[in-house]
């Protein structure tokens, strides 16, 4: 399937014992789950993009959202998510300048 322009789906983030950004599309949700250390490191755990949804660049749009919000916010992140940590490895631009000290993604 070919890939669509996301770029005015909003992200929103759900705060609780462990965070979770979602964004929506077509009436269903893709996810990211998170939690924040003390330290205002972020560690992103899980990425889940619903079965219908795949291979149009929602996990990429997610991803990208996700990074810009902490760049924003001033953190730093832990990539524990596989398809995060293959992200980086796709897009290096994205999500070095981010990487918690001690975090590396060759």
């Amino acid at each position: 399937m070919a890939r669509r322009d996301y770029t005015n789906i909003p992200l929103v983030n759900k705060k609780g014992d462990k965070g979770r950004f979602e964004i929506e599309i077509d009436g269903q949700i893709a996810f990211m789950d998170y939690m924040i250390s003390k330290k205002d490191i972020i560690y992103l755990t899980h990425t889940e993009v619903p079965t219908s949804l795949e291979g149009q660049g929602v996990g990429s749009a997610l991803v990208s959202k996700v990074f810009q919000f902490i760049a924003d916010s001033g953190m730093k992140m832990a990539p524990l998510c596989p398809f995060v940590a293959a992200y980086i490895k796709r897009h290096p631009e994205a999500g070095k300048a981010i990487l918690a000290e001690g975090y590396f993604i060759d």
